[in-house]
């Protein structure tokens, strides 16, 4: 694969960008919603304690997130994507 081809997968205009960073946020909430219940449970009544008393259920949640919201996630989404628009090109033909 050339690297015009390549730069040209990995591009995406930028309001599909945003849509393809929120689509992978809300994946990664959901896939760690276990995470964010126990988080939620330990600062619930708190407000600057929760900071030092909860660190343990946000650092669990914060590696939680990370598998679904890394670098190498996202260029995966837009890769996909550009194969789906190129497949509908390919069909308006």
């Amino acid at each position: 694969m050339g690297y015009v081809q390549e730069a040209r997968e990995n591009h995406v205009k930028k309001k599909v960008e945003e849509a393809l960073r929120s689509k992978m946020k809300q994946k990664a909430l959901k896939e760690c919603d276990h995470y964010v219940a126990k988080y939620a449970e330990c600062a619930m009544g708190r407000t600057l304690s929760v900071v030092w008393h909860c660190r343990q259920q946000a650092k669990e949640l914060n590696q939680c997130l990370h598998q679904y919201t890394n670098d190498s996630v996202l260029e995966e989404l837009k890769k996909n994507y550009m194969l789906e628009q190129d497949s509908k090109e390919g069909n308006k033909i």
